[in-house]
C-alpha cells in the first residue's frame, strides 16, 4: 500500500499535515470546506457503470483523485466569484435546456436516475462548469493575439509541411482509456479507472460533442491521450493512405465526414475514441496567401497558446490557494505508521 499511494499523496498533502481535521471535512480551499458528503457524491458519480469491485487501495486512490478535481474546481470557482464571472440563472437554464433537448422527459430522467443525480445536482454542476469556463475565457483565451507575422513565421518555419504529396486530413481526437496513465495531464485531471468507466465517459463526451460543445475544450479537459490532450486533441494532418493502412473501415467513416463532423465512438486497442475532421487538404504546395493555410496556422497557434496559458493559469491558481487536504494527510499518516 505504501509504495502505491505515497507518490500521489506527496502531490496532495498540504499544510493539513499538522492540523486536526474538522468533523466531516475532506479538504478546505482558502477556508471553504469540501465535505466528505460532497466527495462521496462525486465519487459515486465517477463509479457509474462500474462492474468491477476495486480493492481498498484502488478505492483510496480513486477518492484522492476525485478530491483533487474537487479542489481544483473550488479554486477556480472562487476565482470566478472574486472576479464577478459567475454564471447567471439564465446561463444555466439555457445550457440545461440544450442538454435536455435531444431526449424525451422520460429518457432524460432515466439518465439522471442512472447517475443518481437530481435536476438540482445537474444545474449546480452546470453553474460551476460555466463559471469556470467564463473565468478561463476572460483570463486566458481572450488575451491571445495572433499577428500576421506570427502566421508568416510559422509558415516559413514549417513550409515543407504545407507541401502535400497526397491528400491529407486534419484530425483531432478525444481518447479515453480503461487504465489510467500517470503521464496524462488533462485540465480536469479526469481519468477512467476501468473499461466500464471509460465507456460511460466516452459516451457522455460524445453526447456533449453532438450537442455542440467545443471539441477542443472537451479534449483539453477530459481526453486521456498524453500526446494530444494539451493541444485540444489536435493530431495534425494524416495521409489518406496511412488511414487505409491502419484501418480500412475507419478510413471509410472519416471520408464520409464533412469538416467539423465527428465519428461515432470507436473501440481501439487503447480504449475508446472520437475523431473529428477539421479540414481536408488536396495534394500539392500550399501558399501562405491561401486562406485555408492561414486559418489552419491561426487555429494551431491559438490552440497552442490557449493550452499553455490555461495550464500556467491552473498552476498559479493552485500555488496561490491555501489548501488543506485532510483526507490525503490522514492516509499518509496511517501509511507512515505501517
Amino acid at each position: 500500500m505504501r509504495r502505491v499511494l505515497l507518490p500521489l499523496l506527496f502531490l496532495l498533502v498540504s499544510s493539513a499535515c499538522n492540523r486536526s481535521a474538522p468533523a466531516g471535512v475532506a479538504a478546505t480551499v482558502n477556508g471553504r470546506a469540501i465535505t466528505f458528503a460532497e466527495l462521496d457524491k462525486q465519487y459515486q458519480y465517477s463509479q457509474f457503470g462500474q462492474s468491477e469491485h476495486p480493492s481498498d487501495d484502488q478505492v483510496a486512490i480513486q477518492r484522492l483523485e476525485v478530491l483533487r478535481t474537487l479542489i481544483d474546481n473550488e479554486i477556480m470557482l472562487q476565482r470566478a466569484e472574486q472576479r464577478g464571472l459567475m454564471a447567471t440563472d439564465s446561463d444555466v437554464d439555457a445550457k440545461f435546456a440544450e442538454l435536455k433537448a435531444p431526449y424525451t422527459q422520460e429518457e432524460f430522467q432515466k439518465q439522471l436516475n442512472e447517475r443518481k443525480m437530481t435536476v438540482e445536482d445537474l444545474k449546480a454542476q452546470l453553474r460551476r462548469d460555466l463559471s469556470v469556463q467564463k473565468l478561463l475565457n476572460k483570463e486566458t483565451t481572450s488575451r491571445i493575439s495572433i499577428s500576421d507575422k506570427d502566421i508568416a513565421d510559422f509558415y516559413n518555419n514549417n513550409k515543407a509541411n504545407f507541401n502535400l504529396p497526397e491528400p491529407q486530413i486534419h484530425l483531432a481526437q478525444i481518447l479515453v482509456t480503461p487504465n489510467p496513465n500517470p503521464n496524462v495531464r488533462n485540465l480536469r485531471n479526469d481519468k477512467a479507472q476501468n473499461d466500464a468507466q471509460a465507456r460511460k465517459k466516452i459516451d457522455s463526451l460524445y453526447a456533449r460533442v453532438k450537442q455542440g460543445e467545443d471539441f477542443a475544450m472537451l479534449a483539453q479537459n477530459y481526453s486521456e491521450d498524453p500526446d494530444s490532450a494539451q493541444a485540444g486533441g489536435d493530431l495534425g494532418f494524416v495521409r489518406e493512405s496511412a488511414l487505409e493502412q491502419a484501418n480500412v473501415e475507419l478510413k471509410k467513416a472519416i471520408m464520409a465526414l464533412q469538416p467539423g463532423e465527428v465519428t461515432p465512438v470507436e473501440r481501439t486497442a487503447e480504449g475508446y475514441r472520437i475523431l473529428k475532421v477539421i479540414t481536408r487538404e488536396p495534394a500539392g504546395q500550399r501558399v501562405l496567401g491561401d486562406p485555408a493555410v492561414q486559418q489552419t496556422i491561426r487555429e494551431t497557434l491559438l490552440n497552442r497558446k490557449d493550452q499553455l496559458l490555461k495550464a500556467a493559469y491552473y498552476e498559479v491558481a493552485r500555488d496561490e490557494a491555501k489548501v488543506a487536504n485532510y483526507l490525503a494527510s490522514s492516509i499518509a499518516g496511517s501509511s507512515e505508521q505501517k
